[in-house]
């Protein structure tokens, strides 16, 4: 009878420490595209999304990143594919939600193409009203540039091709030495609905066009999948991959987020976990 006694209220302690754990943690989601999205580890692959190291710039016994985003994904084609439901199912008052599209948007493709001023707009207000109405705290984002430093840019219609370029296969073209937008009215869209909703809003392509930029042509390849044959030996016949990021890429840019919303969001800075 004591044994029961005390197992029951080992039982009850060990629920109260749970209890206690969960109700501290605040839940950090990111929705998006591939270059924030989890990516496959096996074989000593080196693609990452700045997404899978958001966890590292913030203490996890207080913040746990749950990253949502998947490759090749659009805003619309998110919801349609009842991913958005799956994070509003897990979702508790006080988390935050990092809303993150673009790049797929803009695709030709029906299932993924929205228009900026417009079905765009329109689903990011979703994400917004809805993180809202469950309690959540909504963050805007804009879409993180491409290193297109091309004098003219080549007419890639799918960013996902760009995992199977090999260097051989990749575009020659002649670079310049200043980086050229690609996004459009896609990178002011954000801004406009955070404004229009009084939303955080966090402007990751300013950010990722001043870093790029400022490493310049040839230092900014040091972010992406982008190497020599021989170079790197997980890609033999070389890549030239100028969306997506390898670890050191998503590293940088996942840090360089993290204080743009630690600024944003200041209490958040009480978790920030400084870059090693």
């Amino acid at each position: 009878m004591k044994q029961i006694k005390l197992l029951t209220v080992l039982m009850a302690l060990v629920l109260l420490c749970t209890s206690a754990t969960n109700q501290k943690t605040t839940t950090v989601f990111i929705i998006g595209d591939s270059t924030a999205a989890n990516k496959d580890l096996s074989k000593g692959k080196l693609e990452r999304g700045w997404g899978m190291m958001l966890q590292e710039c913030f203490d996890p016994e207080y913040i746990a990143v749950d990253n949502h985003a998947v490759n090749g994904r659009s805003s619309l084609s998110f919801i349609n594919e009842g991913r958005w439901d799956k994070v509003l199912e897990k979702m508790k008052p006080g988390d935050y939600v990092i809303i993150q599209f673009g790049h797929n948007d803009e695709k030709p493709k029906v299932d993924r193409h929205t228009d900026p001023g417009s079905t765009f707009d329109y689903n990011l207000a979703k994400y917004v009203r809805e993180t809202r109405e469950h309690g959540g705290i909504p963050v805007l984002m804009n879409c993180v540039v491409r290193r297109n430093f091309f004098v003219k840019a080549p007419e890639i219609e799918d960013d996902e091709l760009l995992r199977t370029t090999t260097f051989k296969d990749g575009v020659k073209m002649v670079e310049g030495d200043s980086l050229i937008d690609t996004h459009g009215l896609y990178r002011v869209a954000p801004r406009d609905v955070a404004k229009r909703m009084n939303c955080h809003f966090v402007d990751a392509n300013k950010i990722t066009h001043d870093l790029e930029q400022g490493l310049g042509r040839e230092a900014s390849k040091k972010l992406h999948m982008w190497y020599k044959p021989g170079e790197e030996p997980t890609e033999p016949q070389g890549k030239q991959d100028n969306t997506h990021y390898n670890i050191y890429g998503a590293r940088v840019v996942a840090n360089l987020l993290a204080d743009a919303l630690c600024e944003e969001i200041p209490v958040l800075s009480k978790y920030r976990v400084k870059e090693k």
